[in-house]
């Protein structure tokens, strides 16, 4: 019998809440922002899920609570069969060598006072990883992998445009060899042109290293290029995950089907006389988010049920999940 492959990543329930206080002497919490509230889900070695859903929905949360840069409140992470949710800054040092990201803002990201070479070779250094040779020799590699030249190691990152920025980034999160890469939003501030040369990088790249990823985007049309599986997140929690060919094709989610139905199609025909499914009203507030399904405040065929019971996210089979009184399984 061949043995059950083993997730990369395995995510239980993940929460992080941030505590609000009220008053200036004694302060006390009056209340929990639920950024992230009760979010499962796995990655396969050498998969990319993408992670889509409207602002403030708390998928970079997410990321960075994978990554430890923020502490979880509950849950459980579990990478390369190690339970990382409680490890201390110590133990986490070499969990992050296998785990690196890709920020939204390439300059932010960036210190704008280290040359290329010495910011793409800084987690060389942090981790100690060959002599000075072998790690310009190294960063020199990585910068030829992301498409940028060796004449470019002693530049500064203004001397740069966006995407070339980006690709910088990238390369600093190669220079471990990680095993997962979280990309949150990599190209939103990118032009169109800019964002499919790095996109097509990155495939290329996944595909060459195995790198498993987790692409968190609000751009669908992106995110269904790149994505083997895609999780949709709304208020904090995963409302459908499914194939990408699923999903695109039988959204079962009202919340996904509203969000497929505002990607534009490139035919003035086809785009008048396909049906749109139209949300109403705002997100609601993380710090006091609806009863039930948070999404039966915006939805167009809530029920009465849907105001006082939460929905399990339920297989339905092909790998498809969705948490909806709609769809019991």
């Amino acid at each position: 019998m061949t043995p059950e492959p083993v997730p990369l990543l395995r995510v239980e329930n993940l929460q992080v809440h941030f505590p609000v206080y009220s008053g200036v002497i004694a302060q006390k919490e009056v209340g929990r922002v639920r950024a992230v509230d009760g979010v499962s889900f796995s990655v396969m070695p050498g998969e990319t899920l993408g992670l889509v859903g409207e602002s403030g929905c708390g998928k970079s949360t997410t990321g960075l609570a994978l990554l430890r840069m923020l502490e979880p409140t509950g849950g459980q992470i579990v990478f390369e069969g190690t339970d990382i949710t409680r490890f201390d800054r110590k133990q986490m040092l070499p969990i992050r060598r296998r785990m690196q990201m890709v920020y939204q803002d390439p300059f932010g990201s960036l210190n704008p006072r280290m040359t290329v070479a010495d910011i793409v070779g800084e987690p060389l250094d942090v981790h100690r990883i060959g002599d000075s040779g072998a790690r310009r020799a190294k960063v020199l590699d990585l910068l030829s992998t992301v498409g940028l030249t060796k004449e470019m190691a002693g530049r500064y990152p203004h001397e740069f445009s966006g995407g070339q920025r980006q690709r910088i980034a990238i390369a600093r999160a190669l220079a471990v060899e990680p095993a997962l890469l979280i990309c949150d939003e990599p190209v939103s501030a990118l032009d169109v042109s800019i964002q499919a040369q790095v996109v097509n990088l990155l495939q290329d790249l996944q595909a060459r290293m195995g790198i498993g990823t987790i692409f968190i985007a609000h751009d669908l049309a992106v995110v269904r290029h790149i994505s083997d599986r895609i999780a949709v997140m709304y208020l904090g929690q995963i409302v459908e995950i499914a194939k990408r060919e699923t999903l695109y094709a039988r959204p079962l989610h009202p919340y996904t089907q509203a969000l497929l139905s505002a990607i534009p199609i490139p035919s003035p025909a086809i785009e008048a006389a396909r049906p749109r499914q139209i949300v109403t009203g705002e997100v609601p507030s993380a710090l006091n988010p609806p009863s039930g399904c948070r999404f039966h405040t915006r939805c167009p065929v809530a029920m009465a049920r849907c105001k006082t019971e939460i929905p399990a996210l339920t297989a339905l089979g092909d790998g498809q999940a969705v948490s909806c009184h709609l769809h019991p399984g």
